[in-house]
């Protein structure tokens, strides 16, 4: 044996700038064999010939091919092949191009959020029109007494669900305009989801109009909101408006994103005509 031409595993892996670890797996699923193994001390010696095929590996590795894939081509090497592999493998890479966007925008939209809500005007009651929206209505009697009473029909509206749509800040809690006419602003009756447009939500998804709302933001949570619901009420009725639905309250910053129960903020919004 000519052991000048032979490369131990070491020296293979700075060559081509890989981690033993790597040369040692391709091994295990038999993508690239060593030339020779020491049948005493084990040790893995490589030779010129599995440079040109650990070169098509790491190739074919940066372009983020499956080594499952690698492994069909190299054993089955022709110019249709590697075509085939390689307008499958853009594609694979466009469909995770679309993935990765759609995650940027969501992040982008949290970002948002996160901002606006750290710069709100606290416990002023304002005229606010939301845009159309989309979102998951379930209707279900809750009272909040704590953080982990949302927990519950958080993980309902969970269910069946292929991706995690269930963002930070995106689920809220209603009350029916009965409810709110009677002053019973401890009983919730809807819990909602709101969808960004990104958001696929497998279940029945309710389309809410442009819907003008009188609306206040506070430094707290759900259990101190009895005291805006009246301030809301109040400045509903002095300015000569009707409450024409269920009330959309969130919690923009809660335990989701701080420990720091100073820094909460949750917006309550009544839909009015």
């Amino acid at each position: 044996m000519d052991m000048p031409k032979l490369f131990q595993i070491g020296d293979v892996a700075k060559l081509f700038n890989l981690s033993v670890s790597s040369l040692r797996h391709y091994e295990n699923i038999g993508l690239l064999m060593p030339e020779y193994i020491d049948p005493e001390s084990g040790y893995r010696y490589y030779s010129t010939r599995q440079f040109e095929p650990l070169n098509t590996i790491r190739y074919l590795r940066a372009l983020d091919m499956p080594l499952s894939e690698i492994a069909d081509f190299l054993q089955n090497r022709d110019i249709e092949k590697i075509e085939e592999k390689l307008k499958k493998q853009k594609e694979a890479v466009v469909e995770k191009q679309k993935r990765l966007k759609k995650i940027e925008r969501k992040i982008d939209n949290r970002l948002r959020r996160i901002e606006d809500a750290r710069t709100s005007e606290f416990d002023k009651v304002k005229l606010v029109e939301f845009p159309p929206c989309r979102a998951v209505i379930m209707e279900d009697s809750l009272k909040i007494e704590s953080m982990f009473d949302m927990e519950t029909p958080i993980r309902k509206l969970e269910q069946a669900q292929a991706q995690g749509v269930v963002f930070l800040g995106k689920v809220g809690v209603g009350i029916s305009k009965e409810h709110l006419l009677k002053g019973a602003f401890g009983e919730y009756d809807v819990v909602f989801l709101l969808l960004d447009e990104e958001d696929d939500f497998n279940g029945k998804v309710s389309e809410l109009p442009k819907t003008l709302c009188a609306s206040i933001r506070y430094c707290g949570s759900h259990n101190e909101a009895a005291s805006r619901y009246e301030k809301l009420i109040k400045y509903i009725a002095e300015n000569g408006f009707e409450i024409s639905g269920f009330s959309r309250e969130i919690t923009m910053i809660d335990y989701g994103i701080t420990n720091d129960t100073d820094e909460f903020v949750t917006e309550i919004s009544i839909p009015i005509k």
